[in-house]
């Protein structure tokens, strides 16, 4: 057993019990960048996971959290980390940390995993230091960067040190994607459609402040799950694309004000078709308005002949559980639960063990997919204008 007692060597550190979180053979040692508060951030939705050893292959061993840990300590949502982290270091031995040059060495015989779920224009420094830290695999969440040109030198960073990116596109390992890509394979003259949909109160302040929170654009943001789909399984590339028609009838361009009263164009809802050179053809509609269930569907001459939801009834019965236990919680987290326990582990396995990541997607497909969407964006815009 590794024990050991840490003094708080500063206010920011939390002090730990005597049992310290370590790796086993088989487990990567997971260090988390970026937890954000309990309850809302990303990265708190992935340490639960962990914490209850939802990722057989994944041991949090560390937390790196320089917003909490630093000048966030006494805003909104620093009391609630402060508690969170105490009370994760004290049951679990894990170690929190105000910056990755802070890590301590690594474990002989053990690969580290950092699990970079921060603000995205961060990401390239991370993964930078991610590197530094010794880092054998990283998993970014998407989109990765904000702009094509900062993740194509992150992606020479990463391949120069020998390290593996992979990418939270948890929509690849999902379920409906899944069962609609198995029912279009055995009905090759069926047409499928990946449908998005979000909870946003169709008025000019909602979609306004939606906009401005989100002012990468809806391609880049909300839709960028099923422009990775369309990537990894339909070889849809900028190159590769012969045409690409919106649907002008359900999709809808605004400009509306944000809270700052700034002015943002944005779909509020979209739906086109893309053909590829290579004979492809594939529809994506994403609407931020269009409530709480996103599914994969086939039609054969515009008849609609399987569709598949997230979350299903399996998922549903999860969902009122998890509900239960984080009440006040984000609810994406819970409809999508699964699936970010699948890809976490699938990413930890082949860090730990060199089990293949299996529909995981890769930072290439990352680079693809914000090509794609920085392509698409004004083409479409043209067409609705």
């Amino acid at each position: 057993h590794n024990f050991k007692n840490c003094h708080t060597t500063s206010p920011n550190r939390v002090e730990i019990a005597n049992m310290t979180a370590t790796a086993s053979a088989n487990q990567a040692e997971v260090v988390l960048v970026g937890c954000g508060c309990p309850l809302r951030g990303m990265g708190w939705y992935h340490a639960v996971q962990m914490l209850k050893d939802k990722c057989p292959h994944a041991k949090l061993c560390h937390v790196v959290e320089p917003w909490f840990l630093g000048a966030g300590a006494s805003g909104p949502g620093g009391p609630e980390f402060a508690k969170f982290a105490e009370e994760t270091a004290t049951s679990h031995g894990v170690q929190f940390h105000k910056s990755l040059a802070d890590l301590p060495a690594i474990p002989d015989g053990i690969k580290r995993l950092a699990l970079i779920s921060g603000r995205t224009a961060d990401n390239p420094r991370l993964l930078k230091e991610s590197i530094a830290a010794g880092c054998a695999t990283i998993y970014l969440e998407k989109p990765g960067a904000p702009t094509v040109a900062e993740l194509e030198t992150m992606q020479k960073e990463a391949s120069d040190a020998g390290v593996a990116v992979l990418m939270g596109y948890n929509k690849n390992v999902c379920k409906f994607v899944t069962k609609t890509r198995e029912y279009a394979a055995e009905n090759p003259e069926g047409h499928v459609t990946f449908v998005s949909n979000n909870t946003y109160e169709n008025t000019p302040e909602s979609l306004g402040e939606c906009f401005e929170r989100n002012c990468e654009g809806m391609l880049k943001n909300m839709a960028i799950h099923e422009l990775a789909l369309l990537v990894s399984f339909y070889d849809v590339t900028v190159e590769n694309v012969e045409s690409v028609v919106a649907d002008k009838e359900f999709s809808s361009m605004q400009t509306l004000a944000g809270p700052s009263g700034k002015e943002w164009t944005d779909f509020d809802k979209i739906k086109f078709t893309i053909t590829t050179k290579t004979g492809k053809e594939v529809s994506v509609q994403a609407d931020r308005c269009g409530g709480d269930v996103s599914y994969g569907m086939v039609t054969i001459n515009g008849d609609e002949v399987f569709r598949h939801s997230m979350p299903d009834e399996d998922d549903l019965a999860n969902v009122t559980v998890l509900e239960k236990e984080y009440p006040g919680a984000m609810p994406y987290f819970f409809s999508q639960d699964p699936d970010y326990i699948t890809v976490k582990d699938r990413v930890a396995d082949y860090c730990a063990n060199g089990v293949e990541a299996k529909g995981v997607a890769t930072l290439q497909i990352a680079v693809d997919t914000l090509k794609l969407a920085e392509y698409l964006t004004p083409t479409l815009k043209e067409q609705l204008a």
